[in-house]
């Protein structure tokens, strides 16, 4: 009767430290999934930051530019205002296929993607294997 209790016990344990690390698992595993969207997301915010920077600038030239030819600045500014003002009626119209559906995609990808970085899928024979020798 007493091996019994203590089996009983021993596979209580098991079962306490097994809870416990797939715990542990699901924690750390969130937290990379996490840090690896947010990380993704931060380089493309940088990188589109720049590209606005170079568009700003670009389109301060190419006003100018147009304003010269016409011979009114402000007439160049208004022109490539306009031209934008058509670009967002077109993105505001296919904003889900444009921006919504491939930023979600985005997301889904990255959380979904599995890493091969040393975190070992449970093997139910190393498993058996270690069970036998402490019993």
């Amino acid at each position: 009767m007493e091996h019994t209790a203590d089996s009983l016990e021993m596979l209580y344990e098991k079962a306490r430290k097994y809870t416990q690390t797939s715990l542990d698992l699901l924690v750390l595993n969130t937290i990379d999934k996490s840090a690896d969207v947010l990380s993704s997301l931060a380089s493309r915010v940088f990188i589109a930051l720049a590209v606005a920077m170079f568009t700003l600038f670009i389109n301060i030239g190419i006003s100018l530019f147009i304003g010269k030819l016409l011979n009114e600045y402000y007439l160049g500014f208004f022109i490539v205002s306009g031209f934008y003002f058509i670009i967002a009626g077109v993105l505001y119209v296919f904003k889900d296929k444009l921006i919504e559906t491939p930023i979600a995609n985005l997301i889904i990808a990255k959380l979904l993607k599995s890493k091969k970085s040393g975190i070992h899928v449970f093997d139910k024979d190393k498993f058996k294997e270690n069970e036998n020798e402490t019993v």
